[in-house]
């Protein structure tokens, strides 16, 4: 009984999950006359267009927009898991000197930063402001993401550093040949977390970037949901503004969705093996 009432409410939960998910995708892809005979809610389309996608590739800002999230995306998880591996590898060693010092130091940016001000001086300072390096580098290390990925190297056994030492390895060629390829579960954990970040950029954006041409995938989304849908005299021959938004929304999820499950196993691995100690 209590078996049934559990599947129950997992697949309630599921369908709640994933109804949004369907309404979206149903509406990206049915002529808006359909739409408006339904009242606006649809879920199984009678007739299947792909004109808004078509529109959407073609005749508004998303291909560039799309291009300027992959670069950012790609270049900025690399950066990101560098930079991280770098700094989580000298503090999970315990004979690091000041090594407390440095471990408070990160655990006090994850409370407290400087502020909206004083981060937008820093970046207008580095020459950063219209530049996609602007939406990458103020945010190149996460400090969770430091601590986790530190957690993992302590985990490694101590045996395979002493190992590699003896024969005659320094830190840096331990980290890269020995380190790294027993850490694959915990990079690709950190780098989804970095990547998702990247993907999603929008407030690093609209607050360094004023060029158009530069706007990322996310911004460019938010000023089509913000267009007022123009009244239709021809609803079967225009495209409405809602059935772009739609079309738009399932652009900017569907490669994160597609991703996903090629990583998920190494995704709940990293994530256990980063938080266990022992």
């Amino acid at each position: 009984m209590v078996d049934t009432v559990v599947y129950i409410i997992l697949g309630l939960a599921g369908l709640a999950a994933v109804f949004p998910l369907m309404y979206v995708v149903s509406v990206s892809i049915t002529p808006f006359s359909e739409v408006l005979k339904n009242g606006g809610f649809i879920l199984i389309p009678q007739s299947v267009t792909f004109t808004a996608y078509h529109k959407l590739f073609t005749e508004s800002a998303i291909p560039r927009a799309f291009w300027v999230t992959i670069f950012i995306t790609i270049v900025g998880t690399v950066i990101n898991l560098v930079l991280t591996a770098l700094m989580a590898y000298p503090l999970s060693r315990k004979a690091l000197p000041g090594r407390s010092m440095f471990l408070m130091l990160v655990v006090f940016t994850m409370l407290f930063s400087g502020g909206i001000i004083p981060t937008y001086l820093i970046v207008k300072s580095l020459g950063l402001i219209d530049s996609v390096w602007a939406m990458i580098l103020p945010n190149a290390v996460w400090s969770f993401n430091v601590l986790v990925m530190k957690s993992f190297f302590e985990n490694l056994p101590e045996e395979l550093f002493e190992s590699a030492r003896m024969d005659g390895a320094r830190e840096f060629r331990i980290l890269l040949q020995l380190v790294v390829p027993l850490s694959v579960p915990s990079l690709l954990t950190i780098g989804l977390f970095y990547m998702v970040g990247h993907w999603n950029e929008f407030f690093q954006a609209i607050m360094y970037v004023t060029d158009r041409t530069l706007f990322p995938l996310q911004v460019v989304i938010r000023e089509l949901l913000m267009l007022t849908q123009q009244p239709l005299e021809n609803a079967e021959n225009m495209l409405p503004t809602e059935t772009m938004q739609m079309a738009s929304v399932v652009t900017a999820s569907l490669p994160i969705i597609v991703i996903y499950p090629f990583i998920q196993k190494h995704f709940t691995k990293g994530m256990l093996l980063g938080s266990v100690k022992g």
